[in-house]
This record gives structure tokens, sequence and C-alpha cells, in this order.
């Protein structure tokens, strides 16, 4: 096995004693950069922290201690302020999805016992649907709430100061969106985030000169604790972007070190830098320049060397990006190192809302980009129940553990068993420890041989052609057979068509396209998993705010074009 290094971190009890400690080392240094009138404006490391002491001094006079407040709204300052103040001595923070509907804001108010809310203005038409006597927080409060806390402090009322944080206790409580349409609350306490943070730090390094852009939405722990409390904890600063659409501007504007993604940002970024490239004729000097700078055995002088000869390319991520951390889903291999050729290193990881979110991740000198990663430093992974392809499920032990499922006694019990978090996911680890996820336990297709068909396996390899924008693998039982017919639901890229056939490409050409995609499939596959048919969706899938195809519904509702196919 390769050997690798641990980089040393700090450790920390909660996350009050941690944005004090980074007041205290990082000073006046840039902490939270935000567009404001159309500039970037940057907030310190210490004003951030006294802005949250009086923001939590203000809540707690107003009579919001040990109570439950909801954090709802788009990237910003107000939301970190507002999470870091409830979760570090009011009480226990609720962040919410922005975009999910309003009776379903209101059915997490109800669920959650949320004495207040705390919103964007933004989204003041979804909270007008939360039971009245739920306190409104607007964000464009939130200055003179600061003020008015600053006030108190002065005039001795130290209560927030004072509050006394319990690592163990529940300290946020999330609310999965999930891909089944069920929501669980996942309780987090302060140790669960601050073990994550020094364990995801302790294989990637990260300090003062990095700059993070903010994409991924806050309520998701995986941007939370590794887009916004990572950097308050290395001393590192944190731009917000403006949202997906602006991304290529925020990029020059901020020139980033760092970037989270999820695999769809990071492929759609990689196959524009690629189509520029062939616009400009230089597919062959560019495949060449990587080969050469390939074989420089330096990594220092080959970073170099690639930055230097693709400037342009590193000019259109903002000149300074080093990382892209890629989590959610499975990133395409190529992907990866097709941007780690022009001198971006790319790392994927495996992470769950119930792991606060890391559970396996690829190190910075010791990576495997089929794989999820590996077990991080103090954590355990395992494959339970293994099966005779060398798959089971996987679970994982580690201080990061959530403490269970708000009012789910029993699905608590049934997940989390001897210290072991059981995953649901299925997958295998190789012989350097590194993580391979096959798929859901709850998606799985058993034949009537017992074979086992993972559809997210066949989605991944679907994936890679340019015509399938997405895929949907579902198993319907075919009577005749006694067994399952394996069909993908595609939703073609119509875009990727037009350009090669068009803009009026007729059917034959399209399924033209699809029987080649499916063909390649098959090819590599074993012949149990072969995909016999394919019914063609002409929107995109509905996803989550994660932007996960949410499954649920999918397969009934191509099952009549289906069945249609079996006629033909």
């Amino acid at each position: 096995m390769k050997s690798y290094r641990n980089y040393p971190t700090e450790q920390y009890e909660n996350l009050k004693q941690l944005y004090h400690a980074s007041a205290e080392k990082f000073g006046d240094k840039i902490f939270a950069m935000e567009k404001i009138n159309g500039e970037y404006q940057g907030v310190s490391f210490s004003r951030y922290a006294e802005d949250v002491d009086a923001l939590g001094t203000e809540l707690c006079a107003r009579g919001l201690s040990g109570k439950r407040v909801i954090v709802t709204g788009e990237n910003c300052y107000a939301w970190i302020t507002a999470y870091m103040a409830v979760t570090c001595g009011v009480g226990v923070v609720v962040p919410v999805d922005k975009e999910i509907p309003a009776e379903e804001i209101a059915n997490i108010a109800n669920i959650a016992e949320a004495s207040a809310v705390i919103y964007s203005a933004k989204y003041a038409e979804k909270i007008n649907v939360i039971d009245p006597k739920v306190m409104r927080i607007c964000f464009d409060e939130l200055p003179d709430l600061i003020r008015s806390g600053n006030d108190r402090i002065i005039q001795g009322n130290h209560t927030y100061l004072k509050a006394e944080i319990d690592p163990n206790a529940m300290g946020s409580l999330i609310f999965t969106s999930g891909t089944t349409g069920v929501s669980k609350g996942v309780m987090l306490s302060h140790r669960n985030l601050c073990f994550n943070l020094s364990e995801m730090c302790q294989m990637i390094y990260i300090d003062t000169e990095d700059r993070f852009l903010s994409v991924l939405p806050l309520h998701h722990v995986y941007e939370c604790t590794c887009g916004f409390l990572c950097p308050l904890y290395r001393g590192s600063s944190l731009a917000f972007s403006e949202g997906l659409r602006h991304i290529t501007r925020n990029l020059k504007e901020t020139s980033p070190t760092v970037v989270l993604c999820v695999p769809l940002l990071m492929e759609t970024m990689y196959h524009k830098v690629w189509a520029n490239i062939r616009k400009q004729g230089l597919e062959k000097k560019v495949t060449a320049l990587i080969n050469t700078t390939n074989a420089i055995p330096s990594e220092k002088l080959r970073d170099a060397a690639k930055r230097k000869l693709f400037a342009k390319i590193h000019e259109n991520f903002g000149g300074k990006l080093r990382i892209m951390i890629s989590g959610g889903a499975a990133a395409d291999p190529i992907v990866l190192k097709g941007l780690r050729d022009f001198g971006i290193h790319t790392y994927q990881g495996y992470g769950l809302t119930e792991c606060a979110p890391l559970a396996a991740l690829n190190r910075e000198h010791f990576f495997n980009d089929a794989s999820a990663g590996m077990a991080t430093p103090n954590a355990l992974l395992d494959i339970y129940d293994v099966q005779d392809d060398g798959t089971g499920e996987i679970r994982y032990k580690g201080d990061n553990i959530m403490l269970g499922y708000y009012k789910m006694p029993e699905l608590t019990r049934e997940v989390i068993r001897d210290g072991w978090f059981y995953t649901g996911d299925l997958g295998y680890l190789d012989e350097n420890g590194f993580l391979y996820i096959t798929g859901r336990k709850k998606n799985v297709i058993v034949t009537s041989g017992g074979k086992n068909i993972f559809p997210e396996e066949l989605e991944t390899y679907l994936g890679r052609n340019p015509y399938v924008k997405e895929s949907v693998v579902v198993g319907y039982v075919n009577k005749k057979k006694n067994d399952y017919d394996i069909v993908a639901i595609i939703y073609p890229d119509y875009e990727k068509m037009e350009e090669t056939y068009g803009k009026n490409f007729v059917q034959s050409q399209l399924d033209l396209e699809l029987k080649k995609a499916i063909s390649e499939v098959n090819g590599i596959v074993q012949s149990y998993k072969r995909i016999e048919y394919y019914v063609i969706r002409r929107e995109e899938f509905p996803k989550n705010s994660s932007r996960k195809i949410k499954r649920k519904g999918i397969a009934d509702s191509a099952y009549e074009e289906y069945k249609a196919k079996l006629k033909d």
C-alpha cells in the first residue's frame, strides 16, 4: 500500500470554541465576501465573531434561549451569522431548503417545534404559511439586531457569551430531502461537526491562503460543513456565488482556490473547456501539451508547467483554482483526470447527512478516481453481509455519526447498531482501502437467478455517452420469462443532437444514437446486466434541491411506453 501522511489539525469541542479561536488567530483577515451593490465586500474573522455574539445575545433577549430556530434563504453573510448564533448558545438551528414548497416549510416548522424562523425577504411569501405563533425575523433585520445585541453586551448582558455548549447534544436538526419523498430529521451535535472538520483537513491541505467559492446550498450539510465551517476553521476566506447562472463571472471576480461541487457542475465546466478547445481547432496541440506535462516527475514542477501552458483555461476559473471536490453522487473518472490534466486537482468523496457528512474521501496524494475515497483517519468503513459478487452494505463508524433521527427511535435503532451506521448503500473495498459504491440497497434489482443489478452502475455508463443527458434504469417484471426486463429511461441531450444533426433532426437519428449508447454499455457489462429496452423522456427528471434525481414514480410513469415496446 502506498504511504501517505495526515496533515496536523486543531481539535475543538464545539463550534463556539472554534469561531472564537479563529477570531483570535486570524483577526482582521477577511473571512466572508459577499457582493453588495455590484462589488464584493469582505468581513473579517473578528468582526464575524462579534456579529455572531451580538446576534446570539439579542435572540436570547427576545426569549429564544433553548428554542429551535429555522434558518432559510440564499447563501449569504446573514445565513452563516444566523446559523452560528443559533447553534452556539441560543438553541438548535434548523437549516431549511429555500426552494421547497411553503406547505413543506410549515410542516417542518411544526415537526421541529420551531419557535422562530430567520429568513430571506425573497422567500417571505412562503414564510407566511407558517403558524403565526412562530416568530419571524427577516435577514434584512439582522444588522439592527446585531447593533442592539452589541449594546446589551456593553451594558453587561453576557447570557449568550457565557452559555455553555454540550458537544454531545443536538445542535442542528436537518431534514433530508431524500430521493424517495420521505423526509427524516437528522440530529447532529457539535462533536459530529468538529470531528468531521478535523478529519477532512487531515486528508486535504487547506490553509489561510485558500479562498472557497460557495456554490452549493448551505442548508445541505455538505456545503455547510465543508464549504462554510471548513474555511472558518482553517483561516481561509469564503466568497458567496450569486448562483449557478453567474458562476463563470463569480469565479473571475473572486479568484477562488477551492470549489465544492456536484458531478454535474464539474462535468459541465470540463466539457465547456474542451468544446472551446475544439472550436479553435487546438485539440491535437492541447493533447500533446497534456502528455508532455504529465511526464514531468515532480508534482510541483508539473503543476507550475500546467498553470503556465494552460493559463487561458485557468483564467476562466479565476486564475488560482487548485482544488475541486465533488460529492453527492459518483463523478466520471474521465472528468476528474481530465481537469487534473489541466492542473486543477480534483477529488471525490462519499458522505451522508447522517455522517455530518463525510464518510470517505480521496486523499490529496493518494487517490483513485474510480472510487469514492478512503475512510477518514479516525473512522472505520466496513462491508456488511458480503455477497458472492463481493459487494455488501456499507457501514461506517466514527464520532460524526448522528445522534439519531428526530422522533424516530425505531428507525434510528435500525440504522445504528453497535456503534455502526448502516448506510443502505452497497459497495466493496479494495486492498488499498478505497471504497466503491455500486448502488442503493433499496434500488437494487435482484434477478430470478439471485444476481444483483445496480441501476446506478448502468446509469453511470450511459451518462458517458454525449447524447444521454440523464437516465434512470429500472426493472419491469416480464411474466413470460419470469424475470426482469432491464429498461433505461433516457432524457437525451437535445442540444448535442442539434449540434450533430441540425435543429430539424428526426426520430430515427435520435434512436440511432441511443441504440449505440445502449450497445456500448451492453458491451462492457455482464450479460445479466444488459439493457433490453429504452424509453425516451421529453423533459428533465424531477430532482431534489441537491440535484439528485427523485426516483419515486419514474418507473410507473414510463411503464405504458415500455409495454408498447414489447408489442412492437
